[in-house]
């Protein structure tokens, strides 16, 4: 079992259902300052503990836990977002 970390969650107001991880609550420093831009104002949502085991509803815990111990944060696009960032770098290769 996996050492709980306290993370910190914001939701973009600009990009619907995507969400910033954060281990120190309104600690932006880690996050590159364009990925900043894109996701616009970041509102605190909520804040939870995560283990690498623990079950989230659209997220792989164990991808977001070591992101966040290695990152410093974590960003969960919304689904369509993904896709298409997955189809773009398919066309990349």
């Amino acid at each position: 079992m996996s050492e709980a970390i306290l993370c910190y969650i914001y939701r973009s107001e600009r990009k619907a259902d995507t969400y910033l991880y954060l281990l120190e609550k309104d600690d932006f420093s880690k996050v590159p300052e364009e990925l900043l831009q894109v996701f616009g104002d970041a509102e605190f949502s909520f804040q939870f503990e995560l283990t690498a085991d623990r079950s989230l509803a659209k997220e792989d815990s164990a991808v977001v836990y070591e992101n966040l111990r290695t990152k410093g944060f974590h960003l969960q696009l919304a689904a369509d977002l993904l896709i298409e960032q997955q189809l773009a770098l398919k066309n990349l290769n």
